[in-house]
């Protein structure tokens, strides 16, 4: 079983004695605890109960980057300095090699929409 320190008695503890003795630590043990929520994330996953809580992201779609930087008329050197992108990146977007992902997938959409607004927002 795994046992863990039970932090309010060793607060307790401390302001007592003024020292943390870990002999002396009343420990608790959350074994079961554990068990409980894993039995628990699993029937969540089986779709035997809904989750407490669920987080929703928005989707970004997918960039054709080489497109948009053609479009642009652009060579990858050109594109990469000027939107702050790493040219190996770009090549590993462009070749199908990696996809970008989070606030590369937003940058690129805006690139793709409203490019002048990304110059403009660095200083270009």
């Amino acid at each position: 079983s795994l046992i863990i320190p039970d932090a309010d008695a060793v607060f307790r503890s401390m302001r007592t004695n003024g020292t943390m003795a870990r002999s002396k630590t009343p420990k608790i043990d959350v074994t079961e605890e554990l068990i409980a929520a894993i039995e628990e994330a699993g029937k969540i996953m089986r779709g035997e109960m809904p989750p407490s809580r669920e987080h929703h992201f928005p989707t970004v779609p997918d960039v054709d980057v080489r497109a948009a930087r053609e479009r642009l008329g652009m060579t990858q050197p050109q594109f990469a300095a000027t939107f702050a992108v790493a040219l190996p990146t770009l090549r590993k977007w462009e070749q199908g090699q990696r996809r970008p992902d989070g606030p590369a997938r937003v940058l690129l959409r805006v690139i793709e929409r409203e490019p002048d607004a990304v110059r403009r927002a660095l200083g270009d």
